[in-house]
């Protein structure tokens, strides 16, 4: 089973998952165009082959960090909001993550600018309370649903917390008798003759074994 369905406790259920808003494609395609034209270029040229393979390899290169870094980081980074909590997953190899608890969660602000409203992406502010704080999500779809996604199923958490039954609170133990209240009671028991001596001894010593 792959993540995040095996990471699931037995009553979580997955509400919504996504990456990063499309947009962070745009500038990797763009290096990618801009770099087959370069080699096709270099190829087309029919300079000293030397300093063609020493280009090829430059452009290779870039295109590594340019290309390929943002489209693997975009392509392993994954949002995921289900019933208990809002979990992030980043990386490759290396792997890093957030899991905020819903009902935790204190407040939620989106932010948009005017272009990034036309794509329909922007960035997602979430307040928890611990030791966490704050954790932005960066360049989503669509914040503003998510935003009220978010804060409906956390509503939905709450409740269904709030709705648990609870366990009764343990009885408070009984207060203990007056122990001198109780040693006058036996002596006098004694002396009516209630108790016999070896009685009397023996309740007195356990008497006494419990103060």
């Amino acid at each position: 089973m792959a993540w995040p369905e095996d990471a699931l406790s037995t009553d979580e259920t997955i509400v919504t998952s996504f990456r990063q808003h499309w947009k962070l494609l745009v500038i990797p395609i763009g290096w990618f165009i801009l770099a087959m034209a370069i080699i096709i270029f270099v190829f087309t040229r029919g300079w000293w082959p030397a300093a063609e393979w020493v280009i090829i390899l430059a452009v290779v290169g870039a295109g590594v960090w340019f290309i390929v870094r943002p489209i693997v980081s975009w392509a392993t980074t994954r949002y995921v909001l289900t019933t208990h909590r809002l979990i992030t997953r980043k990386g490759l190899l290396a792997k890093s993550g957030i899991e905020i608890p819903l009902e935790r969660i204190t407040n939620v602000n989106f932010s948009q600018t005017v272009f990034e409203r036309m794509l329909g992406a922007g960035d997602l502010l979430v307040e928890s309370a611990g030791t966490g704080g704050q954790s932005k999500f960066s360049n989503i779809p669509h914040p503003d649903d998510f935003a009220a996604l978010l804060y409906k199923v956390r509503e939905e958490r709450t409740v269904a917390l709030q709705g648990r039954p609870q366990a009764a609170p343990a009885a408070a133990p009984e207060a203990p008798s007056d122990a001198t209240e109780r040693l006058q009671r036996l002596k006098q028991l004694h002396n009516d003759g209630v108790l016999t001596d070896a009685e009397y001894e023996e309740k007195r010593a356990k008497l006494v074994d419990e103060i």
